[in-house]
């Protein structure tokens, strides 16, 4: 066990809306989402030990994201690369380039990724495809990261549930819970410090994926709870669509983190101290919207006296599947 500084950290959430061909009324083709998109990206985590996680993101749209992320590296300094970005994520109908990405983007200047896997939100997690009622197959990307200079080590999760089956919501969030018990006991429970769950959940706060993951069986509270409803900056719902849906707006993307205050106190360790909560704008003075959902920006210090290890040190955990190299963004 080692004491280590107290860890600031970025947590930045988005569904950026895949690239249709077929755009609703109001949406513009993602060549003109793209740059207000990533201007958003850019600005939210330019000086932070920050964590971007996207949903609904098609293989051209993360090489788009990715090479916008890094863009800097070549119009500034050769130092500048000491802040390129790389990402974990596949594409969840075959686990390579086909399907939307759930990725994970990082600064390996700021973390070593030590592990990461995708999982099947179905019966058959191991392989790409869908189970119960879901519309589409779903997944949840992970990975382990420790911070390069406090050596905390976090499990990040990033997810997208389905927006049509309701069991399917229910049984992937249980799916998710399992995951994190999975990492948090035996070998790993001295390991990670904490954990965070990012995503587009399709369920607002009485329905049944909210309702599971921050539930009793539950080690994750709901960031946006953790701050006084008066310190919240900006919007509270998420999903807004493009001005033309018949739906309501809704607040169904979300930062969970792990673990809940008591238990953590319970493991000898400090639990996450949440200090800022935002849900941003999508759509500005010039009316394009850069997705049909707003971004969910939480600043978290996770305290020093919570778990620490060694970064030299590898872990022993194995994937349960097979990952591309090129997943890594590297």
């Amino acid at each position: 066990m080692r004491s280590s500084p107290e860890l600031p950290l970025r947590i930045l959430t988005n569904n950026i809306r895949y690239a249709t061909k077929s755009p609703f009324k109001g949406e513009k083709p993602w060549e003109e989402r793209r740059q207000p998109l990533l201007n958003q990206l850019l600005y939210n985590t330019r000086n932070q030990d920050a964590f971007i996680c996207l949903q609904e993101v098609l293989h051209d749209q993360l090489i788009d994201i990715h090479s916008g992320l890094n863009r800097e590296r070549s119009t500034v300094s050769a130092d500048v690369e000491d802040d390129a970005w790389a990402y974990i994520g596949v594409g969840r109908d075959d686990g390579h380039e086909a399907g939307e990405y759930s990725p994970i983007f990082y600064r390996p200047s700021v973390w070593q990724l030590r592990h990461w896997e995708t999982v099947w939100l179905s019966e058959t997690p191991h392989v790409p495809s869908k189970s119960w009622d879901a519309a589409s197959i779903r997944i949840v990307t992970i990975g382990v990261f420790t911070h390069h200079t406090s050596r905390q080590t976090i499990l990040a999760m990033n997810t997208h549930l389905d927006d049509q089956g309701s069991r399917s919501r229910f049984e992937a969030a249980h799916i998710i819970l399992r995951k994190i018990d999975e990492y948090e006991s035996g070998e790993h429970k001295d390991v990670i410090s904490a954990v965070f769950l990012t995503g587009d959940l399709n369920s607002e706060e009485t329905q049944e994926a909210y309702s599971v993951l921050t539930g009793n069986e539950s080690t994750l509270i709901d960031a946006a709870k953790a701050v006084d409803l008066a310190e919240h900056y900006g919007n509270h719902l998420t999903w807004t669509g493009f001005g033309y849906e018949k739906e309501d707006p809704s607040r169904i993307d979300y930062v969970l983190l792990g673990p809940r205050p008591m238990e953590a106190l319970s493991n000898g360790g400090q639990p996450w101290k949440v200090e800022g909560y935002s849900v941003l704008a999508n759509r500005f003075d010039d009316g394009v919207f850069n997705s049909d959902h707003r971004a969910v920006v939480v600043d978290v210090r996770l305290c020093s006296k919570t778990r620490t290890m060694d970064p030299r040190k590898p872990m022993k955990i194995e994937s349960t599947v097979k990952q591309p190299r090129y997943g890594q963004g590297l």
